[in-house]
């Protein structure tokens, strides 16, 4: 049967992603080193890709091939198989890729592999921010007739920081990550992948609500704008969650939220309160979003960025608020929190979301209706 977990694929059984089968990994950022290093060291070959433009974030382990990993996600030193810029050197080996990098360079990255991907990859976005659709935009455009299946997570599937050139620190395992696929009709094969990789992994009904589940635009830009000041001043030298996010800045979150769910409802989809998915998630305990995220081991120690020149507003403005702000429009729903920020976020980057990040046109769903944009989901 089409589509049908592992038919005509030997490296697959069941679906199931299974040790001694080669794992693709893409980035040589923090989630790409904590992947791959909690995966070798559970017994996986791991292959790791990065792109020519930043092949200086994995000099230092382009010989050893070792990563040290500390924190909850485990202890030791992992020996990846392979350490490359080439993509060959690891998508002809590995089916399964995953692709833990920002959203602003999901476009390079595809462009670098495109000429070894083919219909037998399964391309993961880990988080993905609509990536799939702007993948699969991308694949329609180059007059590709077939596509590997596409998978995007609500957020990435660990809280690291890389504490060294060869190490990275995980400081909380996420125990219920939630992906969509596309075709949304190959979720069940996109679990059985990525479920042994990532126990407790659950499904959303697409990837479109996969990228409205995620959290990271719910939090970061309002956190970063309202303490500005402070992450200028300081350095980013305090505890960001349990510092920054005080009561005022929640009420500004949960208005923001407020907007994301009626989007979510226009589409037919019913989505968690943030202080629920938080929760639901596993980040913290059950309870209104301040004591959620006070109550949280993993968040309450992470630290604020260094500056204002963060990824927690160059990607989750114009690839998270910029892209629902645009679905809205299209489809009746007026997000003016959202549009509040992204002009705040333009005037502190200098820069201009509007036309760097993604809309419906970069999706390929300008002009369609939800129903529309269901029959390009599924």
């Amino acid at each position: 049967m089409a589509g049908a977990p592992g038919v005509g694929d030997p490296d697959h059984i069941g679906g199931k992603t299974m040790i001694g089968e080669a794992v693709g990994v893409l980035g040589g950022g923090n989630t790409a080193f904590a992947v791959a290093a909690k995966l070798a060291l559970e017994g996986h070959r791991v292959r790791l890709w990065e792109h020519p433009s930043q092949a200086s974030a994995v000099s230092a382990i382009t010989s050893s091939r070792q990563i040290r990993l500390t924190g909850v996600g485990g202890e030791g030193s992992a020996t990846l198989e392979c350490v490359s810029t080439e993509a060959a050197d690891v998508l002809d080996d590995a089916t399964l890729l995953l692709a833990p990098v920002p959203s602003y360079a999901q476009g390079a990255f595809l462009d670098s592999i495109s000429a070894h991907l083919l219909p037998k990859h399964v391309l993961a976005f880990l988080p993905g921010n609509s990536g799939t659709l702007a993948a699969s935009h991308r694949f329609r455009g180059a007059g590709r007739t077939s596509a590997p299946l596409l998978i995007e997570s609500d957020t990435a599937p660990y809280v690291c920081r890389k504490l060294g050139a060869d190490h990275v620190h995980i400081f909380g395992v996420v125990p219920a990550m939630g992906v969509g696929a596309l075709p949304a009709s190959r979720s069940d094969e996109a679990i059985a992948l990525l479920a042994p990789l990532f126990p407790g992994v659950v499904a959303y009904p697409h990837a479109l609500a996969a990228a409205l589940g995620a959290m990271n635009p719910i939090v970061h830009p309002p956190g970063v704008l309202m303490n500005a000041g402070r992450i200028e001043y300081s350095r980013g030298d305090f505890y960001f969650y349990e510092e920054g996010v005080t009561p005022g800045v929640v009420r500004v979150i949960e208005a923001l939220d407020s907007e994301r769910r009626a989007l979510g409802e226009a589409l037919g989809l019913s989505l968690l309160p943030v202080a629920d998915a938080f929760h639901a998630a596993g980040f913290g305990p059950k309870g209104d979003l301040w004591a959620t995220i006070n109550g949280s081991r993993m968040l309450t120690a992470l630290r604020a960025p260094g500056s204002l020149q963060t990824r927690w507003l160059s990607e989750d403005i114009p690839f998270g608020l910029r892209t629902w702000v645009g679905i809205g429009e299209q489809i009746g729903v007026a997000m003016p929190v959202a549009r509040a920020l992204i002009a705040l976020g333009n005037a502190l980057m200098g820069s201009d979301a509007w036309s760097v990040g993604r809309g419906p046109a970069e999706l390929g769903v300008m002009g369609l209706d939800r129903k529309g944009i269901e029959n390009l989901l599924a």
